[in-house]
């Protein structure tokens, strides 16, 4: 089993950034952990701050993954053309955030790209990424 996960604007900063909201541990550390715990799964980390960029990952890996993990960070409340590119691929994203977006800014309450996802999972911290694995595996099953 193949999964993608994908992370959005400034999330290239976990660990450093707003650690009361994030969290103090790096991705880097998280996705060791998380290749660890399922040696079973090729689990492959991509992340950009630029929405084009994130949008020609998923056109390259939607169509052969089992699976995309998509925290899109600030672009899931903006983006149509991320809410059209998850509706063109053959694999299952799901939308993940490591807060819970609906205790948080009102902007932050409305997903541009969650009814074009499969499931939503937020507000376990960097955990929400092994719940959408979780997820993903369940349903291939």
């Amino acid at each position: 089993m193949r999964i993608q996960i994908i992370n959005g604007p400034n999330l290239n900063l976990l660990g450093v950034r707003e650690p009361g909201i994030y969290g103090s541990e790096s991705f880097d550390t998280y996705i060791k952990r998380l290749r660890d715990a399922y040696p079973e799964v090729e689990i492959d980390y991509f992340q950009s701050n630029v929405e084009g960029v994130l949008i020609d990952k998923m056109q390259a890996v939607g169509f052969d993954a089992d699976g995309i993990i998509l925290n899109a960070g600030a672009y899931t409340h903006t983006s149509v053309a991320l809410h059209d590119c998850i509706r063109s691929l053959k694999c299952p994203v799901i939308e993940v955030h490591i807060s819970n977006v609906h205790q948080r800014e009102e902007f932050r309450h409305h997903s541009m790209i969650s009814s074009a996802c499969k499931g939503v999972i937020c507000g376990f911290g960097l955990d929400s990424y092994r719940l959408a694995l979780e997820a993903l595996i369940g349903n291939r099953k």
